[in-house]
């Protein structure tokens, strides 16, 4: 099967896509588009507007949900849990995972009053993660699941604002998350799971946004 992967360098869902397709070992090509300028063949073929888009033998899937769905159902290993109940809360909490991501873009690009409730509202959903999540190496145990592929792009920006800020967004508090997030970025298929520099772009970007967090900012 032909697999081509259409996304922007900074989307944190084309990140985990990206993580599944290697780890599953799937051959696929990486098609990365400028987000400020659309191409007119994308606004033709994608239904919503926005990435990423797998494209399998020219059919074109789209949400990103249903792309990691797509990329286990194709593969020879099931990256999900077994037992249907654990398989279910996996599912349950990568649902809950999209929220943070709406919270951490309203700590980059809100005003000093939106950072601090966002900064609140985001530290509270990963204390509930941190009350289901045991000190196993992954969320299941010791195997790599879709679950982790999921936080994995939160965990590595979380990481890099920090490094920005001198960890104002630190959660050192939460051990097991904590333990989690160093474990996850250590993984080679994570690590390499984002163009070179990537950091850079993503400083860039929230400094050009201009707010809150960008006053924060250390040399």
């Amino acid at each position: 099967m032909k697999l081509e992967l259409i996304s922007f360098k900074l989307c944190p869902f084309a990140q985990c896509a990206i993580i599944l397709l290697n780890k599953q070992e799937l051959a696929f090509e990486l098609n990365y588009i400028n987000s400020i300028n659309l191409p007119n063949w994308f606004k033709q073929i994608s239904p919503t507007g926005k990435v990423p888009l797998l494209k399998a033998n020219d059919k074109i899937i789209f949400e990103s949900s249903v792309i990691t769905e797509f990329i286990n159902d194709i593969s020879k290993t099931n990256l999900h849990p077994s037992d249907p109940i654990k398989k279910a809360k996996n599912r349950s909490w990568i649902h809950f995972s999209s929220t943070l991501f709406d919270d951490l873009f309203d700590v980059i690009t809100g005003d000093k009053e939106k950072f601090y409730t966002s900064k609140k509202s985001l530290f509270d959903k990963l204390s509930k993660i941190e009350a289901v999540k045991n000190n196993s190496q992954f969320f299941n145990g010791d195997d790599f699941s879709i679950i982790d592929a999921t936080f994995a792009p939160i965990f590595m920006r979380l990481s890099w604002i920090n490094k920005f800020t001198n960890n104002t967004l630190s959660f050192d508090r939460l051990t097991n998350i904590k333990a989690w997030s160093q474990d996850l970025l250590q993984v080679d298929i994570v690590k390499n799971s984002v163009v070179k520099n990537l950091d850079d772009v993503y400083y860039s970007n929230i400094e050009t946004r201009k707010g809150h967090i960008s006053t924060l900012f250390i040399d």
